[in-house]
């Protein structure tokens, strides 16, 4: 994006101009490169923004920043400078919003910076976890194999994400196409079917009173249900994007039945693939928690590790902790991590616990695809059948009495 700026130089002079970076911060710091004094830093409009960004902008997603992890630690491995590294895979992208800022990191490297220092000039991008493991990288000396890692995690993690969308799509597909059928016969046979009816009189089958009760109703008040519907959703959005929303809305979900259990082992798997990745890359195991809590989008469990947190760095083990949770943490997860701590290789065990939980998931996943599409498919019989029976069976009762 374009910033429009105003600088004081060193010479006391006063600057305007423009110049491109990822956010406003990055602007702020690539002008202080210069030694420019910022007064005044603006994003600049045009009529054209809302088609470049929001549903027409192409996100950088997990895959794109896999295969970039992955592709510069071979690079740097192979003895490629990194700023000609980044500047062949800027190149090869086929996104241009991914492109600029691996363009923007390049430049910031070439002007002095570290690889961290350059990626966080790019936070919505790299994020925190991804700038992290950089720098832990960076102060051992192993750059490449922090890479490696963040390939291999943010393969599984788009791995796991693509599975339960693409799960989520025939359900939607299924109701979607009910919703469908009902607005047709709706708005196209109701009218005429009641017309039909009022003309012939006679008694009329309970579910077509249903129906034609169900048509009025939404004839008569239908667009202030759907003003109430939108506001209801849009209060819903923004009060569970509040933080006793947020927290509302974690403490719910963990709770409901099936889903719930499916989150926990979810959030248990985020817990123990960041904890283990991060103290592979060589970090203290108060620094991976603390960072490990920061990539936990959950109130719950973010509370938990937080306190794992602060006990750890006062002398207590990790398993001691998460063994006061019972309902969120199962039995078998603190005995492998109590094992781990005991014999030095806390990284490898929960890396076991990813690989048994990873499977369980791609199990539930797996058998909801299996069972959600028969009852799916009875579901949209049963309502198209509904449906059917409700028109035609008027219309045969009157041509009985023809």
């Amino acid at each position: 994006m374009k910033f429009i700026y105003q600088a004081r130089s060193q010479r006391g002079e006063i600057e305007t101009g423009t110049i491109e970076a990822s956010s406003q911060e990055a602007a702020a710091a690539l002008l202080q490169k210069y030694n420019i004094f910022v007064t005044s830093l603006k994003e600049e409009k045009t009529p054209f923004d809302v088609f470049k960004g929001g549903i027409f902008k192409k996100k950088v997603s997990q895959k794109d920043l896999s295969i970039f992890s992955r592709q510069l630690a071979v690079m740097i491995d192979s003895r490629v400078p990194i700023i000609e590294s980044l500047s062949s895979l800027a190149s090869q992208t086929s996104k241009k919003v991914f492109r600029e800022k691996i363009m923007i990191v390049s430049k910031l490297i070439e002007e002095g910076n570290t690889l961290s220092d350059a990626l966080a000039a790019c936070p919505e991008t790299f994020g925190f976890f991804y700038i992290s493991l950089i720098k832990s990288g960076e102060a051992s000396g192993k750059i490449s194999e922090s890479l490696y890692h963040l390939s291999t995690y943010l393969e599984r993690q788009h791995d796991i994400k693509s599975k339960i969308k693409g799960a989520m799509i025939y359900p939607a597909v299924v109701l979607s196409a009910l919703v469908i059928v009902i607005a047709v016969v709706m708005t196209m046979v109701m009218p005429k079917l009641i017309t039909i009816l009022e003309d012939a009189g006679g008694d009329i089958p309970f579910s077509t009173k249903m129906l034609i009760g169900f048509y009025n109703l939404f004839a008569h008040y239908g667009l202030f249900l759907l003003i109430a519907a939108a506001g209801f959703i849009v209060f819903l959005i923004y009060y569970f994007k509040t933080k006793e929303g947020k927290k509302v809305l974690d403490v719910t979900l963990i709770k409901l039945p099936l889903v719930g259990g499916f989150l926990q082992k979810n959030y248990i798997v985020n817990f123990a693939e960041n904890l283990s990745t991060l103290i592979m890359a060589g970090l203290p195991i108060v620094r991976a928690l603390e960072i490990t809590k920061d990539t936990i989008n959950n109130y719950v469990y973010k509370g938990i590790i937080a306190e794992t947190e602060k006990e750890v760095s006062e002398g207590e083990k990790i398993s001691s902790v998460l063994v006061r949770y019972p309902n969120q943490v199962p039995p078998f997860i603190i005995q492998m991590i109590k094992v781990g701590e005991e014999t030095g290789k806390l990284d490898k065990t929960l890396a076991e616990i990813v690989g048994f939980y990873k499977k369980e998931i791609e199990a539930i996943v797996d058998n909801f695809m299996t069972l959600i599409e028969p009852v799916l498919i009875v579901f949209l019989g049963v309502g198209v059948a509904i449906l059917a029976i409700s028109v035609l069976s008027p219309m045969y009762g009157m041509l009985n009495t023809v």
